[in-house]
């Protein structure tokens, strides 16, 4: 069919975006927004349908999301199921889905040569969906224990059938009429169609949300008042117009110098945007404030009033003092009526904190001019090194943004001694964060984002975005470092939130518990929550007030720069950092003995030996097991990483389709690769109510013999074409700043130091043959390898707990071992070395690396 016909609408788009749009209805009113980028790697397109959870049928509730699911099996041009997800795969792509409560939104990108039939298949999600009885009863149960009562059991009693209120449900809401495209391509659309196929806006929500301590629960009545307090200031205020100004200078500059995203994650947004606003703001959406209009913001204001609030109060205080049950997911809760006046009354009775509104915005940038790169730097170059710091710099020579993104990595050996120490670290970097909070704001609200994060061995500083002002947010939050004082009234707030969070540790779901218990065999020097748990208590302010100036006594800087930023102000800017900590008059830091700076080291598995930690879950209210069943393949090395990355490729696919959509293990079904400080490896993380993890393993094993006849009987052609689609991956570009630094990071914090690692995995895989994959495979990966290092985490939910009694009875499978207490194990098994080892000797490398040619490398370093 034709494209459709074009209606000339002007799409305002950001002064730095190349790309080109138009806007077409097609014949049966569906409208599609056309984005041609000649710069794309990857093609992609999302479509938004007007329909979400507000139109399930009473009694049916979460139809609509399973809708969502059920589309994605077999259409009736192409019935083989599973085809449409295994063909995106295969091509270097990925596809999902998400429904929320008013409309449902599906996407994908795929290699640039395979998009028109992956967008063939994709519209056929809407033209002929098959949605047979048999799938539909399988995706009921593979979904989630849940959802069988919901969408069987329950509809089943009320004399309802499923699958015909499915169809219906289908038929009439997906309508074209109903139905925004977005379609991302290197070149303009040639054809587009979709078949049969009401998404409204009529309310929104002002909310107000607020974490609340043990001593705020006491004092929610005043919280309120002090709530309602400020709406009062701001509806007497009068209107500042220079508020708006300031907003509306930030909204331009967000909108015109906004980071380029992937494709995929692109159109999803703005089809969600086309169902909201005219064609001309498909771009836009809110970003940018329309003229100033002093009776809509009154209007808008006087709105906020206490008639017009509901207040949601929720708490593990409310336990057994509440009398209702809503039934999906038996979440207890209680309704009172609040009038007015009762909230005027808190309103007088709320204590005075002299609330004030915001000042001028001294983070608003003002220079956007892009600096000059007088040499083109293609990988980061250790610009600076001293017995303090040491410096790697990476000019902007891609994104041509007025922004920078600045990374110090603080290395404090005393900081992870013992489950003390951590906690500490951890409690004094939340307290510099709270301190920074109101101060920070501004900053964010301008563009600039800050975060303080700990790490296994210290602490980081990151901070992001228009460089302008940035230099002014990182030598604050320095300043606060080194002026750190304990405050005991904030260390009670922080110690009480740290509490809660050791304590919601046991309501993780279990495969989540799984992975950190496989984390927890692998990672050499790190301590178990519950050792965590049990230290806090005995922890003051005065403890903190004691160590923070320990910890941070001996330290050693790891930097990162890039971006707007010539070399000359990212070493003033580190030297300012080392004056302020190392070199003044009372300086807090010495710089580490040789004999300090630590590594992260990981475990070395056994050839031949299959490890397996059974345990129960730690919420015995939860019915789900899982299972982590990893297999550690190797130290980072070019030509057997892209035999791993290939076989997790190719595997990935129909691992989901006979583990969660044919046996129906679970809704969480995944097979993935793990790197763990550049030891490489794949895992299976499955969570089911169906089987135990004894069973989930006995599944994976048979999956891996299932795909040993495939891989032996993949043809020359199906072999090179996930060779390509793996080859295409490794050739996109990063698309904004902050992703191109998370990749080099990763190699400086690794200590690997491979920053043309890209161009390295390419030549090897252009290189790898058929056999090298299946040998690779025999070796190292199927049932019985000789090479297999494998380690099972075995989480039992409730509904499991008899098998784990019977399971530890069992004896060992030969060539098997249990494992029972982590930290022995930890003890007797050796540690790979560690890349930052020989970093040195490395750097040397890499400085040549940032300013010739790429290097091609197939060996250990």
């Amino acid at each position: 069919m034709a494209v459709g016909k074009e209606d000339v609408v002007e799409i305002l788009k950001p002064r730095t975006d190349n790309r080109e749009y138009r806007r077409i209805v097609l014949d049966n009113f569906l409208e599609a927004l056309l984005i041609s980028d000649p710069d794309t790697d990857k093609c992609a397109a999302s479509m938004d349908v007007r329909i979400g959870s507000f139109c399930d049928p009473d009694g049916l509730e979460g139809l609509a999301h399973f809708l969502e699911h059920m589309l994605f099996y077999a259409s009736e041009k192409f019935p083989l199921e599973d085809s449409y997800s295994k063909y995106i795969t295969e091509h270097g792509g990925s596809t999902n889905a998400f429904t929320s409560s008013e409309h449902t939104n599906y996407y994908f990108d795929v290699n640039v040569d395979c998009f028109e039939e992956a967008l063939d298949r994709f519209a056929q999600f809407f033209i002929k969906p098959l949605m047979s009885a048999d799938a539909t009863t399988r995706e009921i149960k593979a979904v989630d224990s849940g959802n069988w009562d919901t969408l069987e059991v329950k509809p089943k009693a009320r004399g309802m059938d499923t699958r015909h209120e499915l169809l219906k449900l289908y038929e009439e809401n997906y309508s074209s009429n109903l139905m925004h495209l977005v379609v991302y391509a290197k070149g303009w659309a040639t054809s587009l169609s979709a078949g049969e196929s009401d998404w409204t806006c009529e309310f929104s929500f002002f909310k107000v949300v607020i974490d609340l301590t043990d001593a705020g629960h006491e004092h929610v009545e005043d919280i309120v008042g002090l709530v309602f307090k400020y709406v009062h200031l701001l509806q007497q205020s009068g209107l500042c117009k220079w508020i708006f100004d300031e907003l509306s200078a930030i909204g331009e500059t967000v909108f015109h110098y906004q980071d380029k995203t992937s494709p995929i994650d692109y159109v999803v947004n703005v089809a969600s945007n086309m169902q909201l606003y005219p064609p001309k703001d498909w771009l836009v959406g809110s970003s940018l404030p329309s003229i100033f209009s002093p009776s809509i913001i009154q209007s808008t204001l006087s709105e906020l009033t206490p008639n017009n609030v509901r207040i949601f109060w929720e708490s593990t205080k409310f336990e057994g003092r509440t009398d209702k049950t809503e039934p999906w997911y038996g979440t207890a809760y209680s309704i009172e009526k609040i009038t007015g006046s009762i909230i005027q009354q808190w309103m007088k009775s709320a204590p005075d904190e002299h609330l004030h509104l915001p000042a001028p915005n001294a983070f608003i940038p003002t220079d956007l001019s892009l600096r000059n790169v007088l040499e083109k730097v293609e990988f980061p170059l250790l610009l600076r090194k001293s017995s303090y710091s040491r410096l790697w710099y990476k000019p902007d020579t891609r994104f041509s943004t007025p922004k920078a993104y600045v990374k110090i990595d603080f290395n404090c050996p005393y900081a992870g001694k013992s489950p003390e120490a951590e906690v500490l670290t951890d409690m004094f970097t939340r307290l510099l964060m709270d301190y920074l909070n109101e101060y920070a704001y501004y900053a964010q609200v301008a563009g600039l984002y800050y975060a303080i994060n700990h790490t296994g061995d210290g602490f980081q500083v990151i901070v992001v975005g228009y460089n302008h002002k940035l230099r002014i947010l990182v030598e604050t939050v320095i300043e606060k470092i080194a002026k750190f004082e304990v405050k005991p009234e904030r260390f009670a707030v922080i110690k009480e939130m740290v509490a809660k969070d050791y304590q919601n540790f046991k309501f993780q779901q279990p495969y989540q518990q799984a992975m950190y218990y496989c984390s927890l065999i692998l990672a050499d020097q790190t301590w178990p929550w519950n050792d965590g748990l049990e230290a806090l208590p005995h922890l003051q302010a005065d403890n903190l007030s004691q160590f923070f100036p320990l910890m941070l006594s001996r330290t050693f800087l790891e930097c990162y720069i890039s971006g707007n930023m010539e070399p000359n102000e990212a070493e003033s800017m580190i030297q300012h950092i080392e004056d302020v900590l190392f070199n003044g008059p009372q300086p807090i830091s010495q710089a580490l003995f040789p004999s300090q700076h630590l590594t992260n080291r990981v475990i070395k598995l056994e050839r031949g030996i299959s490890y397996f930690y059974p345990v129960e879950g730690l919420n015995p209210s939860d019915e789900n097991s899982a299972l982590v069943h990893y297999i550690q393949v190797h130290q980072d090395e070019f030509l057997l990483n892209v035999k791993l990355q290939l076989f997790a490729l190719i595997a990935k696919q129909p691992a989901f389709h006979q583990l969660r959509s044919v046996e129906q293990l679970g809704y969480i079904t995944v097979l993935m690769q793990r790197n763990d400080s550049g030891i490489r490896g794949v895992q299976f993380i499955i969570q089911s109510t169906a089987k135990g993890p004894r069973n989930i393993g006995l599944r994976v094993e048979a999956f891996l013999k299932l795909f040993e006849s495939k891989l032996y009987e993949m043809s020359d052609d199906e072999f090179k074409s996930n060779v390509t689609a793996l080859i295409d991956m490794k050739l996109e570009k990063h698309k904004n700043l902050r992703e191109e630094s998370a990749f080099y990071w990763r190699e400086i914090s690794d200590g690997t130091l491979k920053f043309d690692r890209r161009a390295c995995e390419v030549a090897a895989l252009k290189q790898l043959t058929q056999k090298e994959l299946i040998d690779f495979f025999d070796e190292y990966v199927k049932v019985g390898a000789p090479r297999k290092k494998a380690l099972s985490i075995q989480v039992y939910g409730s509904l499991h707990n008899s098998e784990y009694k019977t399971d530890q009875t069992e004896p060992n499978e030969p060539n098997s071992v249990r494992i029972d207490d982590i930290f022995s194990f930890r003890r007797s098994r050796p540690l790979y070395g560690s890349f930052k080892g020989v970093m040195d000797a490395l750097v040397r490398t890499v400085n040549k690396l940032s300013q010739s040619s790429i290097r091609l490398e197939f060996g250990k370093v």
